[in-house]
């Protein structure tokens, strides 16, 4: 007889899930109300906050919320109903694409509902048993589950190894010759955990020299409208913008919505069009958030205040913790990671201190996704944040390093915080 599939379930909660009934509702799946700004309300009390995608202020800019509001009360949410190839196609959708196609000098442009959707369908359409994906060992989980749907071969690289770059290009170009298939590159703009650019010039260098033949992917996610001269990303602060033939952005982040997009040669997203599973098979995205994205493309296009304020954060934030001693990395991206020695009771420990004793609320990253005496606390500075935000969060970060360096955060087990739910 079979087994159960639930009570392997109860047995197995996974890496993450086995520590649900302790950091449920604090650690993870915690609470931010308010308006989305630099401070919102965490369990009843104001925080300074670091842990929002709100890269360059447009959250609550009043241009925004007005074009929402006025969009949701002219459209509502339904419409347009069905997918965009039998009943959902709009002018307004297919004006958006073309903004972006126009600010991203790309050929064309499709909209994606989702981000992490449009990523795993989007390899899944461009690749048959017959080709072979090398991707970058650090890349984000919608490209690992892209791949899970790939039939064929897939080689993983050292994160921004050149040398594990061109040792996996050569196994994978050898196996390319047997099955007759081609090469997809696929790595990222700007690394969401790490904050490091991928090495997109050097992967285009080898190409240019005509040791491999591959087509190249690019998740720019956390890349678009952060760096680059224009926003354009990773591509662009490179010089090598003209070179990536499949250019994926977000609205997630510097744009602060819901919905994605890829850019390449006409042709790539006519094919993308018409057999991307994820949006052939799902409801056209709401007209409001087609309408407000085109407001948050033009603030992005048209003021590029909102960009050279994060930035005076970002650079602001990162010099200070330098100079004061800590580790945030490689970074050269807005994302800020601080990395100390300690285990999951003190990374808990660490974070409920600063949480409820200094009022700052940003993201713990553990084991499995840093070593597991790693803790990464990961800030992500924003335009709308002030200089006294960075001034205050780096004296106390120097005050709770000293703490965790003189043991205060050691314990048994990992702090757990009774929630309401």
């Amino acid at each position: 007889m079979a087994q159960d599939i639930f009570d392997k379930i109860k047995k197995n909660r996974g890496p993450l899930g086995q520590y649900s009934k302790g950091v449920h509702g604090y650690f993870t799946f915690p609470k931010l109300e308010g308006e989305i700004g630099n401070k919102m309300i965490f369990r009843g009390k104001e925080c300074l906050v670091w842990s929002v995608n709100n890269y360059l202020g447009l959250a609550n800019h009043p241009e925004v919320r007005k074009a929402d509001a006025d969009a949701a009360k002219e459209w509502g949410l339904a419409y347009p109903m069905g997918s965009r190839m039998m009943t959902g196609q709009t002018s307004m959708h297919e004006k958006l694409e073309s903004e972006i196609s126009e600010f991203m000098e790309k050929e064309d442009t499709i909209l994606l509902n989702f981000g992490y959707q449009g990523m795993v369908s989007a390899i899944d359409s461009m690749v048959d048993r017959n080709d072979i994906i090398v991707y970058d060992s650090e890349s984000h989980a919608c490209i690992l589950d892209g791949m899970r749907l790939h039939a064929g071969k897939r080689f993983v690289f050292q994160h921004n190894d050149m040398e594990s770059f061109d040792k996996q290009m050569e196994r994978a170009t050898k196996l390319a010759e047997k099955t007759n298939g081609g090469i997809l590159v696929i790595t990222e703009g700007v690394f969401g955990m790490a904050g490091d650019q991928g090495k997109l010039k050097e992967i285009v260098d080898f190409r240019k020299s005509g040791k491999y033949n591959f087509r190249l992917f690019v998740d720019d996610a956390h890349g678009f409208g952060t760096v680059g001269k224009r926003g354009q990303g990773a591509g662009e602060e490179q010089g090598v913008h003209d070179e990536i033939d499949i250019l994926f952005g977000t609205f997630a982040k510097s744009m602060a919505s819901i919905g994605a997009f890829i850019c390449a040669e006409e042709h790539i997203v006519e094919y993308l069009r018409y057999n991307m599973r994820s949006q052939v098979f799902a409801k056209s995205l709401p007209m409001p958030l087609v309408v407000g994205a085109r407001k948050r493309l033009e603030l992005l296009r048209d003021q590029p205040q909102h960009k050279e304020n994060l930035w005076k954060i970002a650079s602001s934030l990162q010099k200070g913790l330098v100079d004061a001693g800590f580790d945030i990395g490689v970074t050269n991206s807005p994302v800020t990671p601080v990395l100390l020695k300690g285990n999951l009771a003190e990374a808990t420990n660490l974070t409920f201190d600063l949480r409820e004793n200094y009022s700052i609320f940003c993201s713990i990253v553990i084991y499995p996704v840093v070593p597991k005496d790693v803790i990464m606390l990961r800030l992500i500075p924003t335009a709308a944040h002030t200089l006294e935000d960075v001034q205050y969060t780096i004296e106390t970060f120097i005050t709770v390093k000293e703490k965790l360096d003189a043991g205060e955060y050691k314990s048994e087990e990992m702090a757990t915080v009774e929630v309401d739910s």
